[in-house]
């Protein structure tokens, strides 16, 4: 079976786990997790990061941040995932679902400004597959309305808007490294705070509601409850795992690239046909090769195409479901349709990707997705 991810070790984790767990320090924000804050600070230019135990207590924290009140909207992607709506749920909102554009899974900017209300709080992109959504109409509209942007930068780790990294364009943005992401550390995610109004608040609701972190670089002479907060901040441990993943980034970047684009060349005579649709990479954007996925005319095609790998070793799996026409959300939504991001959750397929595929696999799914489309479809 070639599975559709594999969690790739690099080789280093079991030794900086080794160190982590020897050095006396393994709760939070030790040496590793600052290696890590200040290794994603220096390179993508993020004015504060932090490290959480996963990307939903980012944006969890980002909610918190926001000042989200009861029946503030916030406007969110309904193709994403339940987390981009959750943490706001949590504090209150109402989320206003926005459709996908028609090429593309990212949200539609050329329709977000109908959605604005008086009650409007935030605008929430997702960079869906890491590739960059339209970020100068978003802002154009947050300075329009005086609006929050907090980036879901869930999958656009080393990904690029106009040669700025996604994560550092929005107030406040949330990242994941969770096993199925470019570099991973099983569970896990980041904060960052773009925007300086927020750092000191941020850190203040990472360390459980406490100026803890004030205190250990001698700025107060002691601390204690002065916020709301959580424990949002993982262990020594998660760290030092990151971190093995962080040293080998490029190589990683690199290897997923090659893969991406083995798939695109083999499958594009294919979508040049018009039999599908393979990933469409705006100007302003770069390709992070996050995943590799195909959209199919109809959710039976896919269904069908789906089987026809599975049958034949290989697991190729959808993605999210529409939140709004979700069983938890259903009844809240204002009954709009939104036609793009449904056609994205029925017909959408994602592919193998991970470090450790090899390239005779690829073709190997390229060959059985031509050959059901020849034999299924009657094409070719």
């Amino acid at each position: 079976m070639i599975p559709f991810n594999k969690p790739y070790l690099t080789g280093k984790e079991a030794h900086y786990l080794y160190q982590a767990v020897y050095s006396g320090k393994i709760s939070g924000n030790g040496v590793y997790t600052k290696q890590c804050q200040q290794f994603f600070e220096e390179k993508y230019g993020f004015k504060k990061c932090l490290l959480t135990t996963s990307c939903t207590d980012a944006l969890e924290m980002c909610a918190i941040l926001a000042n989200i009140q009861p029946d503030d909207e916030v406007i969110v992607p309904s193709y994403t995932f339940v987390s981009t709506a959750l943490a706001f749920v949590r504090q209150g909102a109402k989320i206003v679902f926005a459709d996908s554009e028609a090429n593309n899974p990212n949200i539609d900017a050329g329709k977000i400004e109908a959605l604005i209300t008086l009650r409007t709080k935030a605008i929430m992109p997702v960079h869906y597959a890491g590739i960059a959504c339209d970020m100068d109409r978003i802002m154009a509209l947050s300075e329009k309305y005086n609006l929050l942007v907090i980036e879901d930068a869930a999958q656009a780790v080393d990904s690029f808007y106009k040669n700025k990294s996604l994560g550092s364009i929005g107030h406040l943005s949330a990242f994941s490294f969770h096993e199925t992401k470019n570099i991973i550390s099983g569970e896990g995610g980041m904060l960052v705070v773009n925007d300086e109004r927020f750092i000191k608040r941020a850190e203040i609701i990472w360390e459980k509601g406490t100026n803890r972190a004030e205190f250990f670089r001698g700025e107060v002479n002691k601390y204690g409850w002065v916020d709301t907060g959580s424990s949002f901040l993982p262990s020594e441990i998660v760290a030092a795992f990151l971190w093995a993943q962080i040293e080998h980034l490029e190589n990683i970047q690199n290897r997923r690239k090659s893969l991406w684009n083995i798939y695109y060349e083999g499958l594009k005579p294919l979508a040049d046909k018009g039999l599908f649709r393979l990933p469409k990479i705006p100007e302003y954007a770069t390709n992070n090769a996050h995943m590799f996925y195909l959209v199919c005319n109809s959710l039976e095609e896919r269904t069908g195409l789906i089987a026809r790998l599975k049958e034949n070793g290989i697991l190729a799996v959808f993605h999210y479901l529409s939140l709004h026409s979700s069983e938890f959300y259903k009844d809240r939504h204002d009954g709009r349709e939104l036609p793009n991001c449904d056609r994205f959750a029925d017909s959408l397929v994602r592919l193998p990707m991970f470090y450790e595929l090899e390239e005779k696999e690829v073709e190997k799914i390229i060959f059985l997705i031509i050959d059901f489309y020849k034999k299924t479809m009657q094409v070719l």
